[in-house]
């Protein structure tokens, strides 16, 4: 069973929605959920806000926290999660913003990606994993497998 079978699975089992908001996966968190059949009665939207200006219009991140935080960081990527609930009929939601590369900066080198995970009733959680630079792909890949990984995560608390 994939890990994005499994989300639904415990999801449909606990009657809870799911949204995505993405910004350097863009969209495959949620294409991984979508290729599981049956996957329309849990997850309800993704958002792929790639700039900052998505990420304001869409998902109500403030550009305050743009401009002092920048878009590779725990505080946007709390904004992120918490308007993807807010903007969906979802009870719970991930969010993914990272530099997948290649390149980066002495700051944000390539590879690091900020998540978030929001709930209803839950404070929301956010993180930082360093997964190095390992190439475009693989820091997509890897930031997927993680975002779907959180989500699981929390359907078993």
């Amino acid at each position: 069973m994939t890990d994005a079978a499994r989300l639904l699975e415990l999801a449909r089992g606990k009657g809870i929605r799911i949204a995505t908001a993405e910004s350097c996966t863009g969209g495959m968190v949620a294409a991984a959920i979508t290729d599981v059949a049956g996957s329309s009665d849990v997850f309800d939207r993704g958002f792929v806000t790639y700039s900052n200006a998505a990420k304001v219009a869409m998902l109500g991140v403030a550009q305050a926290t743009l401009d002092a935080q920048g878009a590779v960081s725990e505080p946007v990527a709390r904004e992120m999660a918490e308007g993807a609930l807010a903007h969906s009929q979802a009870s719970l939601a991930v969010s993914v913003t990272g530099i997948a590369g290649p390149g980066g900066s002495e700051f944000k080198p390539e590879g690091r990606v900020c998540f978030g995970l929001a709930a209803t009733g839950r404070p929301t959680r956010t993180e930082t994993v360093e997964f190095g630079a390992r190439g475009r792909d693989g820091v997509r890949r890897a930031s997927t497998d993680h975002a779907l990984a959180l989500l699981i995560a929390a359907l078993g608390r």
